[in-house]
């Protein structure tokens, strides 16, 4: 009931020659500080909010076999993910880059793409991998969905981080989802397109993020575009499907039909993290900048961030 008083002093007053840790209450001030080795740091400011943007690796689009007529679904977009978190000076948080599902040449049997993997700030937020796309198959579900395959449906979406891919019809596959918008499905002969991703200013200018991928064509099918945010765009008959763009979590295009050629699948974007809070800079990692009265950390590789 009677608790413990630290030592009390004045900023004028405070050691002379403090210790590390050492704690007291500063009576001019009206707070609880430290000597953190260098200053004295207020208690109550250690704790502090920053506003955050993970965007998780892109799916790699469906990819056909050498001998196959149909079309594959476009990789789905990296989960996205924006809001604030509470950061704690000198605490260290780990900040891992999801790698795009890996695309790669095939011709002798279908492969569905390989999902994206997650973006995340250890202990805080994690966004989801996108979906790889169909091939002779549904979408895989992600953060954003992959694009089912010829009359397949497409795969579903992470709830809060993007949106499912599209369905495919008889001669032609779904877009990959991606985070504003699903994946178009196929219409007639025209695969679908990825679909949208989101624009964010968080680096200090207007970027859009995680769009989806294509689909492929076959003879009888039209590729699908890739979705806004770095989606890759489908391979036309015996084309190559395109690659997401690196660090937008963008899904990769699916290769057009193979029909007796070597086709290859485009991969999924890489994924990003930024951190940004308002004023001069109090922590360290990643690229550091400014803009508008605010500090920006972007990382486009996997590190730490020391509050």
């Amino acid at each position: 009931t009677t608790g413990v008083a630290p030592a009390q002093w004045t900023t004028a007053g405070r050691p002379s020659s403090p210790l590390d840790g050492q704690l007291g209450w500063n009576t001019t001030l009206g707070q609880l500080e430290s000597w953190t080795g260098s200053q004295w740091q207020q208690i109550t400011s250690l704790l502090y909010s920053a506003s955050y943007l993970v965007v998780a690796g892109g799916g790699a689009g469906g990819n056909t076999s050498g001998s196959a007529s149909g079309s594959s679904g476009g990789g789905g977009a990296g989960g996205f993910l924006t809001g604030t978190a509470s950061f704690n000076s000198g605490t260290i948080y780990t900040v891992t880059i999801g790698a795009g599902g890996a695309g790669g040449a095939r011709t002798n049997s279908n492969a569905v793409g390989v999902t994206g993997n997650d973006s995340l700030i250890v202990g805080l937020v994690t966004a989801i991998g996108g979906g790889g796309g169909g091939a002779a198959a549904v979408g895989t579900s992600g953060g954003s969905g992959g694009g089912g395959a010829s009359i397949q449906a497409g795969g579903a979406a992470t709830s809060g981080q993007g949106n499912a891919g599209g369905s495919g019809a008889t001669n032609g596959s779904g877009g990959g989802g991606g985070a504003s918008a699903a994946g178009g499905s196929a219409s007639g002969n025209t695969g679908g397109a990825g679909g949208a991703g989101t624009s964010n200013s968080i680096s200090g200018a207007a970027v859009t993020y995680a769009g989806g991928g294509g689909a492929g064509g076959a003879s009888s099918a039209i590729l699908g575009a890739g979705g806004a945010g770095g989606g890759g765009s489908g391979g036309a008959n015996l084309g190559n499907g395109v690659s997401g763009t690196a660090n937008t979590g963008g899904g990769g295009g699916a290769s057009g039909s193979g029909n007796g050629g070597t086709v290859t699948n485009g991969s999924g974007g890489s994924g990003i993290v930024i951190i940004s809070y308002v004023g001069a800079q109090r922590g360290t990692g990643g690229t550091v900048t400014s803009s508008g009265g605010s500090t920006i950390h972007t990382f486009l590789s996997s590190g730490t961030y020391t509050g």
